[in-house]
């Protein structure tokens, strides 16, 4: 989480750094500024809030600076814990987390040194201060040293005025060369413009000066090779779409039709084939809608390639040291490829011996540095906070490796179940102003519920989690058998509860958890394209979707939910692209 830009070179620098801040704020967007290195020394422009409110930053004049967009971590939003840090003669902008800070920061005290703000970061500026000897790189070498947890830093000195500084650990860092400068980035769509960049590795340093750029580890110098990239021939526009969210809705089919993968008459997954015949045992790691998918993916593989699946939360994988048996395959799923978590855990499984596949949105990202293969999905970038295109996407690849495992093992599959796929999303996408006209059901109620069985319980947590995380009304989502354990308690008169229902052999099973909420007085929403269970007296209201195959469903049952999140969103006053406390790329544990 939060975003870093620099550049030094010909042009002026803050209307660089602040077009590539308005491109990484869904990175964070609790506060934001800029340091550029003028005549005079640092001029700092900070302020609470999103990137637009640093437009009076615009006219600082100087070629060189540092920028930063906040996710807050540690301190209070607010300018004052706002990066860029300044103290001595160097200027610092950090992601990630010191978690030795406060023995650092007592350490500085005790020299009499003053801090002015909450932060870890803070503390960085000082150690690189306290360090200096008229040598900049040597200061941040050593103050690298001192530091415990994930960092990428981007820094100014002083005494170097055309020159930035870099280093990385376990968070990413990104250098581009453009025709007019270079640049430092957390992430590619900063520096768009940029068609040659390196990717720093852990544990490494760089010094942009002028059109030169010297990488670095422990060691000394060493060379790198610059990574293929392809810019982005435009950022992603809005359109007619009001939000980026619901424009992103609407890019579901294509999603879904560029990451279905025949693998097994594809050339450039020969070697991977041969894995899969190996495989006798699968683990999935992931974080929130990626780990959603992943449930899915589950009852997909063991129903069709009868392959024991475990699916862990990668915040817990490392902690509860996993089992790794021979022959394991861990797929970990990110759409930024720099969930700090769940690339944890990938180089965990690696280190025990587990084949590890990336399943990621975005490349040249820090899990696919990871991984032994890497498995794309081609939604295409997602601005909005909250994934939806990214997680059916997730779904197409996940149900093809699904497909491509049975066939390993000789079981009856065919890629050609997932090809109406694109086609039955467009069906499902006409929802969107019946499912509207329900929003202001649950944006007056306390809480919402969402209720399924087998595949239908995965869709369940993915529409719980849309619509708490951009709405902010408690929700959560259960297996209908699971409400009379617990949760009817909570079930009150009016109180919304969303059943999907796909599964015709389920059928019965899920409509007696409906009649448990019914007749607490609650009122049930159905998703399903078995019309003759919506015409009951227990369904207050329902959203009809195309029938499809079944162990698949999720890939349409969780549109209409995308929706209902979307449209509540908006009944509460809220900013779906931009939910409260959350970022797009979760870099931090």
């Amino acid at each position: 989480m939060c975003g870093i830009v620099g550049y030094t070179g010909r042009s002026a620098a803050a209307p660089k750094l602040l077009e590539g801040l308005k491109r990484l704020e869904y990175r964070g967007y609790d506060s934001a500024g800029i340091a550029v290195r003028g005549e005079d020394g640092f001029t700092v422009y900070k302020r609470m809030g999103r990137v637009r409110e640093l437009a009076g930053a615009s006219t600082l004049s100087g070629v060189t600076g540092i920028g930063h967009t906040r996710w807050a971590t540690h301190g209070t939003p607010s300018e004052v814990n706002a990066h860029p840090h300044v103290y001595g003669k160097f200027a610092v902008v950090h992601n990630g987390i010191i978690e030795n800070y406060p023995e650092l920061k007592r350490e500085c005290a005790m020299r009499g040194e003053v801090f002015t703000s909450e932060t870890d970061s803070e503390t960085v500026a000082h150690l690189l201060e306290y360090y200096y000897r008229g040598d900049a790189l040597a200061a941040l070498k050593q103050t690298c040293a001192r530091l415990r947890g994930s960092y990428a830093l981007a820094v100014m000195c002083l005494d170097d005025p055309d020159e930035l500084f870099g280093a990385r650990q376990k968070s990413p860092l990104i250098v581009g060369r453009g025709e007019d400068g270079l640049y430092l980035a957390s992430d590619a769509p900063a520096i768009a413009e940029c068609a040659e960049l390196y990717l720093l590795a852990d544990g490494e340093f760089v010094r942009l000066s002028g059109k030169e750029v010297h990488f670095y580890d422990a060691d000394g110098e060493i060379f790198k090779e610059p990574t293929k990239f392809v810019p982005e021939k435009a950022s992603p526009q809005k359109g007619d779409c009001p939000h980026f969210m619901l424009k992103e809705m609407y890019e579901i089919p294509t999603a879904v039709a560029e990451s279905v993968v025949d693998f097994e008459s594809d050339f450039r997954f020969n070697e991977f084939n041969r894995v899969l015949c190996q495989t006798e045992y699968i683990q999935i790691v992931a974080c929130g809608t990626a780990y959603h998918s992943g449930i899915a993916a589950k009852y997909a593989i063991e129903k069709l390639a009868r392959l024991p699946v475990e699916v862990t939360v990668a915040s817990e994988y490392r902690y509860r040291e996993p089992i790794i048996g021979q022959n394991t395959l861990v797929l970990a799923v990110s759409q930024s490829g720099e969930t700090a978590d769940t690339i944890a855990a990938a180089e965990l499984a690696k280190s025990s011996g587990a084949t590890v596949v990336a399943i990621t949105n975005l490349p040249n990202s820090s899990l696919t540095q990871t991984a032994h293969f890497v498995l794309y999905t081609h939604a295409g970038r997602e601005v909005a906070v909250a994934a939806t295109k990214s997680f059916n996407a997730q779904l197409a690849l996940l149900y093809s490796v699904a497909i491509a495992l049975a066939k390993a093992r000789g079981q009856k599959a065919d890629i050609s179940s997932l090809l109406p796929f694109p086609a039955l999303c467009r069906t499902a996408l006409t929802c969107a102003e019946k499912v509207k006209e329900l929003a202001p059901i649950f944006a007056h109620a306390k809480s919402a519920y969402f209720i399924g069985r087998d595949v239908d319980y995965c869709a369940a947590l993915e529409g719980s989690l849309k619509l708490k995380e951009i709405s902010y009304l408690p929700s959560e989502g259960y297996p209908a058998g699971e409400l009379k354990h617990g949760t009817l308690a909570l079930v009150e008169k009016d109180t919304p509860v969303v059943a999907i229902l796909t599964r015709k052999a389920l059928a019965e099973k899920t409509m007696n958890a409906v009649s448990e909420v019914y007749a607490r007085g609650g009122k049930v929403l159905l998703v399903t394209h078995l019309g003759e269970y919506a015409e009951r007296k227990e369904v207050a209201a329902w959203v009809p979707i195309p029938a499809c195959e079944e162990l698949f469903s999720p890939i349409l049952s969780v549109i209409p939910l995308q929706m209902l999140a979307y449209y509540t969103s908006l009944a509460r006053g809220n900013d779906p692209d931009k939910p409260r406390n959350l970022a797009k790329s979760v870099t931090v544990e």
